[in-house]
């Protein structure tokens, strides 16, 4: 589970010494011990992976923002941290490769934002672990 292997690698980041990767898996458990106090149960790993995207977004426009380099170099760091407890997402040209079988139907679309309904439809079918906006772009690429 989930919050089980963020509690482990928190505990062997105190042994390490490792204070950045201890610090913002305190925090990504406690968004999750948040949520579950609220809801009275244990958290998914869905709603686990959520916490995690939603706190990397932040973290991402708080790097985008930090004029020191120091501190840029931390929040990447907390990403990748973060990142580890993902599922990998399909690249772009993965997901151009997975829309193989639907190429005809996304070019006959009338627009790209049908098909890029398509092409989230057909990859949802498959369990395909993707980010919408790599859908998009993966799309608007094959429609040329």
């Amino acid at each position: 589970m989930l919050k089980d292997d963020m509690k482990a690698a928190m505990m062997a980041a105190m042994r390490a010494g490792q204070k950045v990767e201890k610090g913002i898996l305190r925090v990504a458990l406690g968004e999750i011990q948040t949520i579950e106090a609220r809801s009275g149960e244990d958290a998914s790993d869905a709603e686990g992976e959520k916490i995690l995207r939603k706190l990397i977004k932040s973290i991402g426009e708080s790097r985008d923002a930090a004029a020191d380099e120091a501190q840029k170099a931390t929040l990447a760091e907390e990403i990748a941290v973060l990142e580890r407890f993902l599922p990998k997402t399909l690249s772009v040209e993965e997901i151009i490769a997975a829309l193989a079988p639907l190429a005809d139907a996304i070019l006959g679309a009338g627009n790209d934002g049908q098909a890029t309904g398509m092409a989230m439809k057909h990859l949802k079918s498959t369990d395909a672990v993707i980010e919408g906006g790599d859908v998009s772009v993966a799309v608007r690429q094959m429609r040329g």
